[in-house]
């Protein structure tokens, strides 16, 4: 989009934000706006899609801090000479005549146009473009490369981007000679620089618009990426995809793409780093005398660990190599930690077991040490 028309358009009011909205609120309200206009959850709803396109075009302006900055002083620039008369620093000395400078200038500098001569437009790099998936948790640990639908506005496969129906060719504006601005008088007194109301800052007038696009030049496109997840991605990771953006205009670079990713979790297995993580029920028997034990991996064989006698509750093992895909290709380990069962319900024969237990310890407990500790 031209710089040109950023002047015209109020994105803040697009995504329903104030002015000074943090980057946070930003985001929250585009991915809002975002999800309930999104082509695929309203199939054949062209108002949506509409809206989907144009949530889109004011996040790719509003969530970068350069793009932002230009866009609100422009809006505050071409808001305050459209208003007419002579603005406070650019009034000419002495009150009265001509001013020194032509406006016009100074707004052909920020809208690449100027009084009496034509524009070529510049190349500008395609919007960034936003979208979100959700993997399981082994994709996560071990990577995968998914099919991602995608919308975007791009130019239009018909007419190719012209506007113009096919077999039609638009036509240089007469009014602006090409230039997509237009030079009038603000109040009378200074000289300013617009968008050309007769081909709106395009240059170009379509005589017979394409019926695909209605003579914009631009529509929505859908397309399939292959994209590569890597092994070890995080819940709520950010990737960025350079180049799988918005196309660029006038020969500028694409934009590029981001994918916010979200992990299922798994019923048995966590993750902590490049590790993975299980609790796994050790009998009491197990615990005290000490015990060999077979413990799940994720994608593998059992692995055998060695409990030694008196193990703890709680106490974390390690199995080395078990673990998830580190980003060097390495494989981290399996963190098993124990947790000692109390049974429910006895047999006779596990009560009497249990019994003769306690009738062995005698009168001592585990908590006679506090005791000791409170009297000492």
């Amino acid at each position: 989009m031209a710089a040109s028309d950023w002047a015209t358009k109020d994105f803040y009011k697009v995504l329903g934000v104030k002015k000074d909205a943090s980057q946070d609120e930003i985001k929250k309200a585009y991915r809002k706006l975002a999800r309930d206009n999104h082509p695929d959850s309203n199939p054949g709803n062209k108002a949506a899609e509409e809206r989907f396109k144009g949530v889109s075009e004011a996040y790719a302006v509003l969530s970068s801090t350069d793009k932002r900055k230009e866009y609100d002083e422009q809006r505050s620039m071409f808001g305050q000479f459209r208003g007419g008369g002579a603005p406070g620093g650019f009034r000419p000395p002495g009150g009265g005549g001509q001013p020194d400078f032509d406006v016009s200038d100074l707004l052909g500098g920020l809208f690449g146009g100027g009084r009496g001569r034509s524009r070529r437009p510049q190349p500008r790099k395609g919007d960034d473009l936003e979208t979100e998936a959700t993997i399981t948790f082994q994709q996560a640990v071990d990577g995968a490369t998914l099919p991602l639908r995608t919308t975007s506005d791009e130019a239009c496969a018909t007419c190719h981007g012209t506007g113009a129906k096919p077999g039609t060719t638009p036509k240089v504006c007469s009014k602006c000679q090409g230039s997509g601005m237009q030079t009038g008088a603000a109040g009378g007194l200074f000289a300013m620089t617009e968008p050309c109301d007769q081909c709106r800052g395009r240059g170009l007038v379509v005589e017979h618009a394409c019926e695909v696009c209605r003579g914009s030049g631009r529509a929505a496109s859908s397309r399939t990426l292959n994209v590569k997840v890597p092994a070890g991605v995080k819940d709520g990771q950010r990737i960025r995809l350079k180049g799988k953006g918005g196309k660029g205009d006038n020969g500028g670079p694409n934009g590029d793409m981001f994918l916010l990713v979200h992990v299922e979790p798994h019923p048995m297995f966590g993750r902590k780093g490049n590790h993975l993580t299980i609790t796994v029920p050790v009998a009491f028997d197990e615990a005290a005398l000490g015990a060999q034990i077979q413990v799940p991996t994720l994608d593998g064989p059992p692995v055998r660990l060695k409990l030694p006698a008196g193990t703890p509750n709680g106490r974390t093992f390690r199995a080395s190599g078990k673990g998830g895909t580190t980003s060097t290709g390495a494989r981290g380990d399996l963190l098993v930690t124990v947790e000692v069962q109390v049974p429910a319900e006895l047999t006779d024969e596990q009560r009497a077991a249990v019994e003769a237990l306690r009738d062995a310890r005698g009168t001592t407990t585990p908590r006679d040490e506090l005791f000791e500790e409170v009297t000492s």
